[in-house]
């Protein structure tokens, strides 16, 4: 056997020990992510299973929270953090399209660099600085102008006027969710702006081609090319909404009520966890803590997956052309 066949056969080996190596190395990281989230799902279990003993199924029917008399109901929490999102992505997403779109089809080369980097700076924003700019300039200001002005004119209509009555506190979850609206948007942004940029150019010129005009090129190819990104982008920003916590606590009021006023002080998960962790005395306060965050965690987990046989679906159908 010659010194170049030794060498090959060596090589080839070596190989064969690499390969199997990276192989066991990536399934290694794998089953570790998965033992990890099957850890947290346990510990959160286990520690919030005294006040789930206690409370049963009331612990999520139940908005009352009183540490004194040790009632505990997640009710009130799991309320705002539903609300002050859907509020978020209800505001964040049509300007995340706009914003998208402009960037992505109309606007200038020269504009293109500076506002696609100002979306990045806003999301380099701590959330503590957001909760801080909501709380001594925000809410003011919607105290002395927004929310005098819904209460005055839609509160007194039939129907969503519930939705706008009372006093202008200035926080509230209206608030809260107009702050989490800012965050959330430029992570939304940013993932549509780079779906609507993959779409590809011989569409768009063959849609210009047999007279289609500039919102119908958008609306009936880019947009339907895009959508799975689309959706990926909404339920990015719609976990960072559920999940934010220095943000909503600055700015929500922090009281544990269910109020139909969007501009009444409310709670959310997060938000009573960071308020209160500190202070938990005892082992059943504490540990409806901690079903707080398990409730947060599966609320999560619920959304992710429903994105993902969302986008599963939307997959399997290609896109609409």
């Amino acid at each position: 056997m010659t010194v170049t066949a030794v060498s090959f056969r060596t090589h080839l080996r070596r190989q064969a020990r690499a390969e199997l190596a990276f192989r066991l190395l990536t399934r290694f990281c794998a089953f570790l992510v998965l033992a990890l989230l099957a850890g947290v799902i346990l510990i959160l279990i286990r520690g919030s299973w005294p006040a789930l003993k206690l409370f049963k199924f009331g612990f999520l029917t139940h908005d009352i929270w009183d540490p004194v008399a040790v009632q505990f109901g997640a009710l009130a929490p799991l309320y705002g953090t539903v609300i002050t999102s859907l509020i978020a992505m209800l505001l964040a997403v049509p300007f995340a399209f706009g914003i998208a779109v402009f960037l992505t089809e109309i606007c200038p080369l020269w504009l293109r660099g500076p506002i696609s980097t100002g979306i990045e700076l806003l999301a380099a924003v701590p959330s503590i600085v957001y909760g801080l700019w909501g709380l001594f300039i925000f809410a003011p200001m919607l105290q002395q102008t927004l929310q005098p002005w819904l209460i005055a004119h839609v509160g007194t209509l039939p129907g969503v006027g519930h939705l706008f009555r009372g006093p202008p506190f200035g926080i509230g979850l209206l608030t809260a969710g107009l702050v989490l609206s800012i965050m959330v948007l430029p992570f939304i942004t940013a993932v549509m702006r780079e779906v609507f940029a993959t779409a590809p150019a011989s569409l768009k010129e063959a849609a210009y081609g047999v007279g289609a005009t500039r919102w119908e090129v958008i609306w009936d190819v880019v947009v339907p090319y895009s959508r799975v990104g689309m959706v990926g982008g909404v339920m990015l920003g719609l976990g960072r909404a559920l999940g934010e916590t220095m943000a909503v606590t600055f700015v929500a009021g922090n009281a544990a009520q269910i109020s139909a006023s969007l501009l009444a002080p409310g709670t959310t998960i997060a938000a009573s966890i960071a308020n209160e962790f500190t202070e938990a005395v005892g082992p059943v306060y504490l540990s409806a803590l901690i079903a707080l965050g398990l409730i947060l965690f599966l609320l999560t987990v619920t959304v992710i997956a429903a994105a993902r046989l969302m986008l599963l679906r939307l997959d399997t159908r290609g896109p609409a052309l």
